[in-house]
């Protein structure tokens, strides 16, 4: 036994060597590969004329992938059905693609890959190859460029196509509805440029569509659109940038749905002021039967209350705004309704040109200001004022804050009497304000400005609006009492002066009002005067 430990453990001293030694030695696989594709042969040969297969096969050095084909991959003209194109799922070393369309005669087909094509261990793309070929017996070779931009926000969120329809006897502006464009492409992503290239000599209209579900039309409830007003003439040396907005839809209601008990809900879609919506009861109408409108918070939806029940289950209701009458009908049932709640906002701290509000999840139809008081902090009562806001079930009590004081609002009984003549609990709200040092204040001037009136507003960086000043002419803003953080500038030029940003029209060839951006973000400080000269692009 004593001469046969040494052995033992020679043995596990060479199986631990051998583990250490292996660990040592490990193979690390060289540097990492950086290189995309390469593109070996295509079969026909790109840039092929008289073209006359049903099938492409494209090669390559490495066994390569296709990354979102469906958005990255531009075919132009458009094939109807769309191709069959290969690898899905699986890497190999070719792209095949299989056409089942009859291709039109003497047409040059641009098939643009985008940043699809990347190998298949790293992920390399291989940018924008394209394939071309042409079932005539030559390559259309002329091209357009420009950019793209959105008209309310800072740049578009997604990638816009561009579309060019043929300008013949056949082209109404309804195309953009029904009728697949001659020509397709898509804005690159973060520069939102783009290029339609291989064109053939004409006349075209030029679209720009936000293209959701891609099937090269427009869709004006979901989707954005943009034009060129003029024809665009090809060949041509001008570029055209080209701007994309929401359509404001016109105003259409949905049939209503029972929420609660003397509670209806009434979808809409498109657009109006919503003060003007009448929604008349067309049964007969109950003795001292009232109805209230109002709009839930965030959502194309309208609160229906009434507070007698009709006899009937099934109701008609007439809808009607300046310009829409539509006629909707609802089956209700018994049910409960809720009882008065009534809130307040801010709680704690409030702004020095922040209103203090009150609102409730009933309709608010009687308030009393004499069962209504603010007391600063020296027990003094302080003047106020109040407005509602019918639609939005609100009411604005607005007063002179001064900085670092403290105010004691008060709702006594009988403040607030809703629909069913319900009325509040006494309600304390205690709010204080900040000192002036807790807040920093921008001291803007606009100095390549040159039309009027605008609207200036300052903005988060997700885009909602902050703060925002109306000016008729050159002038220094102040935009005071800014709480710390990051802010975006746009100028909205208010052409047609009515105080508020009006979108476009397609058919109508109205162009939204022109918004611009300064392009850096302010960095807002506590108790810092941030004096700033504009340019905004």
């Amino acid at each position: 036994m004593k001469r046969k430990i040494p052995g033992f453990v020679l043995v596990l001293a060479l199986l631990f060597c051998t583990v250490q030694c292996a660990k040592k030695g490990t193979i690390e696989g060289g540097p990492k590969d950086e290189d995309p594709p390469k593109f070996v042969k295509a079969n026909p040969e790109n840039y092929t004329t008289n073209f006359e297969g049903d099938e492409i096969r494209i090669f390559f050095d490495e066994y390569i992938k296709l990354d979102k084909p469906t958005q990255q991959i531009i075919i132009s003209p458009p094939m109807d059905p769309k191709p069959n194109i290969m690898p899905l799922g699986t890497a190999r070393k070719d792209i095949k693609i299989e056409i089942f369309d009859t291709l039109a005669e003497n047409t040059t087909y641009l098939i643009n890959f985008g940043k699809s094509i990347v190998d298949n261990n790293e992920g390399n793309s291989f940018d924008y190859f394209k394939y071309v070929f042409s079932t005539g017996d030559y390559i259309d070779s002329l091209s357009v460029s420009g950019s793209v931009r959105d008209a309310l926000e800072k740049e578009p969120k997604e990638p816009i196509s561009i579309y060019l329809y043929e300008k013949d006897t056949s082209y109404t502006d309804s195309a953009v509805y029904q009728k697949t464009p001659r020509y397709v492409t898509y804005s690159k992503d973060s520069i939102f440029s783009y290029s339609l290239e291989n064109l053939k000599a004409g006349t075209y209209k030029m679209v720009a569509i936000m293209d959701k579900n891609s099937n090269y039309l427009y869709n004006p409830k979901s989707e954005k659109i943009g034009f060129i007003e003029q024809d665009i003439v090809i060949p041509t040396d001008s570029t055209y940038d080209i701007t994309v907005f929401k359509e404001e839809l016109a105003f259409k209601p949905n049939r209503p749905s029972q929420l609660k008990g003397n509670q209806l809900l009434f979808g809409y879609e498109g657009k109006t002021k919503l003060d003007s919506v009448q929604i008349n009861l067309l049964n007969a109408v109950p003795e001292n039967y009232q109805a209230r409108i109002m709009k839930v918070k965030e959502k194309d939806t309208l609160h229906y209350w009434f507070n007698i029940r009709p006899e009937s289950d099934s109701l008609s209701f007439e809808v009607v705004t300046p310009t829409t009458r539509d006629t909707v009908w609802a089956r209700v049932s018994q049910q409960d309704r809720d009882s008065l709640k009534v809130s307040t906002e801010p709680g704690g701290s409030i702004g020095l040109e922040q209103d203090f509000k009150i609102s409730a999840n009933t309709p608010i139809v009687k308030f009393s200001e004499e069962q209504m008081s603010i007391m600063d902090q020296d027990s003094a009562a302080v003047p106020f004022t109040t407005a509602f806001n019918q639609v939005q079930n609100e009411l604005s009590l607005q007063f002179e804050k001064r900085p670092e004081s403290k105010y004691q609002i008060s709702l006594l009984p009988g403040a607030v009497t809703d629909l069913f003549s319900e009325s509040n609990d006494s309600i304390i709200q205690n709010v204080s304000t900040k000192s002036l040092r807790d807040y920093g204040t921008i001291i803007m001037t606009l100095p390549n400005v040159k039309q009027y009136p605008i609207i200036v507003q300052l903005t988060d960086t997700k885009g909602k609006v902050l703060s925002e000043k109306y000016s008729e002419a050159s002038q220094t803003l102040n935009f005071q009492y800014l709480n710390p953080g990051k802010y975006l500038v746009r100028v909205i030029f208010d052409k047609n002066e009515n105080g508020k940003w009006d979108t476009g029209d397609f058919l109508k060839k109205r162009q939204p009002e022109i918004i611009k951006y300064y392009r850096d973000t302010l960095e807002v400080r506590a108790n810092f005067d941030y004096p700033k000269a504009i340019n905004v692009e």
